[in-house]
């Protein structure tokens, strides 16, 4: 019989950086550590809502994840002190930013070669060019918000003016991004889909990273609430990344999550989208069902949305011991020969100063080729090492740590 060719899982837990990045001052994040804040926060007893006591992540220690932490930032973490049975280690970024794309771009081969535009923290933040061509395709006389603002905090505060006046809510972060949100109903969530693809060939031009569509729904009375129909409009990636590698390799690639938005659907064969519970359930159907060969890439989105930019420790401790006690359910589908690799894209350490992303180094742990201590690694080797183990070729800069 032909030997069978062993699949790749890559998850990203979004924002779940490690610290010890070395040019972390640049960015003015010199001391960030999301993973080793959160336990030292749980050890310290001040992350008690909907849990308690030291951070309990058993199955992602046992891998090498304490390990990891030790190795980026050189900081002993309280409750992750398991000897490593898996593959570990930490990866650098070299990319110019602290962003999705940029961290994600980099683990799928390609290191972002250009400096994103930001808007600047002043209001109004968005040139006024900019603004005349939101309203004349949006077709309104004017936009709410323009300025740097929490999506959450933004629809509530504005919200029922937006009900009133039709205009679409228009803010930003300092990430290279540029948000509308808007009602489904009031607005139309087609409207606003329409909308921000229609900005995003001028925005892209500009090297903003994103346009994102930001519906929610509700009233002022009973409040509003963001819904699941978010979606990116992302600049394409400058190159073949290893989605592309694997499927000119004739291999099939699934995306769960935001990653479809994230390489504009470049590579990609099938995504299927969720909160991360349902994103979970994704993952796991795949490992039961991916074929022989297949590539299987997630983010896990909430860690970074609903808990780093919200600077709620208790909320990122919480979500990443769901994900642990979850964990298992994964590895247990998985068939020998398979691989199965756990990452960050950049870190958002709720302990910081501010709403944004920090600068940090992330682990790499893996499970399926057994006790591999991979030391310090660049986010670019991820790619490699994942095209070396479907056995597809692979594109510079990445070395396979394996």
């Amino acid at each position: 019989m032909p030997r069978e060719r062993p699949r790749a899982f890559l998850v990203v837990l979004d924002s779940v950086g490690c610290g010890g990045a070395p040019d972390a001052a640049d960015f003015g994040d010199e001391g960030a550590n999301t993973l080793g804040h959160i336990a030292a926060e749980c050890a310290a007893g001040n992350a008690e809502e909907g849990r308690s006591g030291p951070l309990s992540l058993p199955n992602l220690d046992a891998l090498g994840l304490g390990a990891a932490i030790r190795l980026a930032s050189g900081a002993k973490t309280p409750g992750l002190d398991a000897t490593p049975q898996g593959l570990w280690g930490a990866a650098t970024e070299i990319s110019p930013g602290k962003d999705t794309p940029s961290g994600h771009w980099e683990l799928s081969g390609v290191p972002v070669p250009w400096d994103w535009t930001y808007f600047p923290q002043t209001e109004p933040c968005f040139p006024d060019d900019l603004v005349a061509k939101v309203c004349a395709a949006a077709g309104t006389d004017g936009i709410l918000g323009n300025c740097h603002a929490s999506g959450t905090t933004i629809v509530s505060e504005l919200g029922a003016e937006h009900i009133r006046t039709g205009w679409p809510i228009c803010y930003t972060s300092a990430d290279s991004v540029f948000q509308i949100a808007a009602h489904e109903e009031h607005f139309g969530l087609d409207r606003l889909l329409a909308l921000c693809k229609t900005l995003a060939p001028t925005l892209h031009a500009m090297k903003v990273g994103r346009v994102i569509a930001r519906p929610f729904v509700g009233s002022e009375a009973e409040g509003f609430t963001r819904t699941t129909n978010r979606k990116d409009y992302a600049i394409a990636p400058p190159s073949p990344t290893l989605c592309d590698w694997a499927q000119a390799a004739g291999r099939r690639v699934q995306a769960v999550g935001k990653i479809g938005d994230i390489f504009s659907m470049r590579g990609i064969d099938e995504v299927r989208k969720g909160a991360d519970d349902v994103l979970f359930e994704h993952l796991t159907a795949f490992a039961d069902e991916a074929p022989d060969g297949s590539f299987t890439f997630a983010n896990f989105v909430e860690f970074d949305s609903l808990y780093g930019h919200r600077r709620d420790v208790s909320g990122y401790a919480r979500a990443l011991e769901w994900f642990d006690a979850a964990l298992p359910r994964l590895l247990d589908r998985l068939r020998p020969g398979d691989l199965a690799i756990f990452t960050a894209d950049h870190g958002n350490d709720p302990t910081w100063r501010g709403t944004d992303h920090t600068r940090e180094r992330v682990p790499v742990v893996g499970y399926g080729v057994g006790l591999r201590e991979i030391g310090n690694v660049g986010f670019a080797d991820v790619a490699a090492s994942i095209a070396a183990h479907l056995e597809i070729p692979a594109h510079p800069p990445g070395r396979s740590f394996l």
